[in-house]
């Protein structure tokens, strides 16, 4: 068990974005014409030269003047990684964790071959089954019993082998009806569960796993995750990205966290998930915000406690308090304070404002306080996001906005018959036979 199976050294992701602005952002025609010439070219030379469509190379590989043709435009690197170094054992389930941006997804790629890095080493000892987003790994013409015998294929599995696990597949993925059809009339449902299935099945010693097993139902995903405790428990490894603490907990011992591209936190789960609740109820730069013309200044923002609860950590079904405190220099008419609810897929869950539009109270000029509360009860387990807006009459635009004011996390044990967003606990009632 103590054996090394993955082994990163150094990795970096560098794009580079080009960025058209101004009278730039109007190129000539011939520039156009000239760009749609050159892209079939681009590519071709690409394939051999390791060169990609969005202008970054591979360190050491050559510049290539047709796919490097300068267009005015301002250039920026941006590093989705950077000096990233781990190692994980056989037989090791560890979860990445971190916030929207912060590198899990690239990181994944790499590791599964999807993407190349522009630095650094991996080194593998074993077979990779990646499940990172709905549609990675099927041929969408292809039927779900012909995408299954491919995935296994490519995986480097006999048809012998394949078909011994063919039956627990199906099973698994509950698509039986749906086998020959297409996997491009799939859901998005069908179609996670039908690749989470082959992915955990056909015996891969390297099982990677991304959030998106958030599209699947709250039943699906409790199933999936003592799917990936068991691969766990045979001496397979797995790799874990959830924004839900609580199932990176139940199912990781370790962990890493990354924030910016880069490694920030490294060790036994609860260590650095504790961490990471820290560091995201870290609060914005308030000095750096304020309204319009300085008509508003905003002095604190913070999600208040409950109990011994950490920052930032919610447990249902106590409700999401916060408090804003902010000064206005001047009075103001008919000032409106919302805020947005976000889960961590970006998906606007809520939203909500302390007045209606057309209010004529007017706020004097001083410090002024405004709590918030709402109830957790409806919502599902997880990670979320709450921005704040304040705004004014005609309320054409927001005069003020703090994006990411702090994050929510939330915990509660899943409801094994619903699925969403939201729990919304139904009662079911059935009449006999008439």
């Amino acid at each position: 068990m103590s054996e090394t199976i993955i082994s990163v050294e150094g990795l970096g992701k560098k794009y580079v974005l080009s960025h058209e602005g101004g009278e730039r952002g109007y190129a000539r025609f011939s520039e156009r014409l000239q760009e749609a010439i050159t892209k079939p070219l681009r590519r071709l030379v690409g394939r051999g030269s390791r060169i990609s469509d969005i202008g970054y190379r591979k360190a050491g590989a050559p510049l290539d003047p047709i796919s490097h043709i300068q267009y005015p435009s301002s250039r920026e690197e941006f590093w989705a990684l950077k000096d990233v170094s781990f190692e994980v054992k056989r037989g090791e389930v560890v979860g990445i964790i971190g916030r929207n941006g912060a590198g899990k997804s690239t990181l994944l790629k790499i590791l599964s071959r999807i993407t190349e890095p522009t630095e650094g080493r991996v080194t593998l000892r074993g077979r990779v089954a990646s499940l990172l987003e709905v549609g990675t790994g099927f041929h969408p013409e292809l039927t779900g019993r012909e995408n299954i015998f491919l995935n296994g294929a490519i995986l480097g599995m006999s048809q012998a082998e394949i078909r011994k696990k063919f039956d627990e597949i199906v099973a698994f993925a509950e698509v039986e009806r749906f086998l020959d059809t297409p996997v491009k009339r799939y859901s998005s449902g069908m179609y996670v569960r039908l690749a989470f299935a082959v992915a955990a099945h056909l015996e891969p010693e390297i099982l990677v796993v991304d959030e998106v097993l958030a599209v699947g139902d709250i039943q699906f995903q409790k199933k999936c995750l003592g799917k990936m405790q068991k691969v766990g428990e045979s001496g397979r490894t797995v790799l874990f990205v959830s924004h839900n603490m609580g199932a990176v907990k139940s199912l990781c011992r370790k962990a890493i966290c990354l924030a910016q591209g880069r490694i920030i936190h490294h060790g036994h789960v609860d260590e650095v998930i504790s961490k990471y609740i820290d560091s995201t109820a870290a609060k914005p730069d308030l000095a750096k915000i304020s309204g319009q013309d300085g008509d508003v200044l905003l002095e604190n923002i913070e999600l208040l406690p409950k109990g011994d609860e950490p920052p930032g950590f919610v447990r249902k079904p106590e409700p999401v308090r916060f408090r804003v405190t902010f000064r206005l220099p001047r009075a103001i008419k008919g000032l409106r304070i919302g805020y947005a609810l976000y889960h961590s897929t970006g998906v606007h869950v809520n939203g909500s404002a302390n007045t209606a539009p057309d209010s004529a109270e007017v706020l004097a000029a001083g410090r002024h306080t405004v709590e918030c509360e709402f109830r957790s009860e409806a919502l599902a387990p997880g990670e979320y996001s709450l921005s704040l807006a304040f705004d004014k009459p005609p309320y054409t635009h927001q005069i003020l906005q703090v994006p990411d004011a702090f994050l929510i996390h939330l915990h509660g044990d899943f409801h094994p018959t619903e699925s969403g967003l939201a729990e919304l606990h139904p009662v079911w009632k059935r009449s006999g036979a008439v």
